[in-house]
């Protein structure tokens, strides 16, 4: 498969989680980063397919690195357990976004719409 995921999440169980999910059905994943400058770093060195983002970080919000992304033409889900779905669409109309907890089954379900808004599907 060989697509790229890049994950930014700063909780580690849940950074973990998500790498697992994704990795098991075989997406390469870049990350787990838990700052938005490591996560920067990461992306100027090799453009991801798309990305993961909790939306609060250790070192921020992620709406400027998203919006760096999309300009991109990067897909970004955004994982959130501190704002709601519409304080995130309000910023993002399009978004994806799952609320935290969110199941493996969910989140792939968003990978797999990322990829289809992608066309790559």
């Amino acid at each position: 498969m060989n697509r790229r995921i890049l994950i930014a999440e700063d909780e580690m169980i849940v950074a973990h989680d998500l790498c697992e999910t994704v990795e098991e059905v075989g997406y390469h994943v870049e990350g787990p980063h838990s700052g938005i400058s490591s996560a920067m770093l990461a992306f100027q060195k090799e453009k991801p397919d798309i990305a993961i983002l909790d939306v609060e970080l250790s070192d921020g919000n992620v709406f400027a690195f998203a919006r760096t992304l999309k300009a991109e033409s990067i897909p970004v889900i955004f994982h959130s357990g501190s704002l709601s779905k519409s304080e995130i669409t309000n910023q993002f109309p399009e978004a994806i976004v799952r609320m935290k907890p969110c199941p493996p089954s969910s989140m792939l379900d968003a990978v797999g719409e990322a990829f289809e808004d992608q066309g790559c599907g």
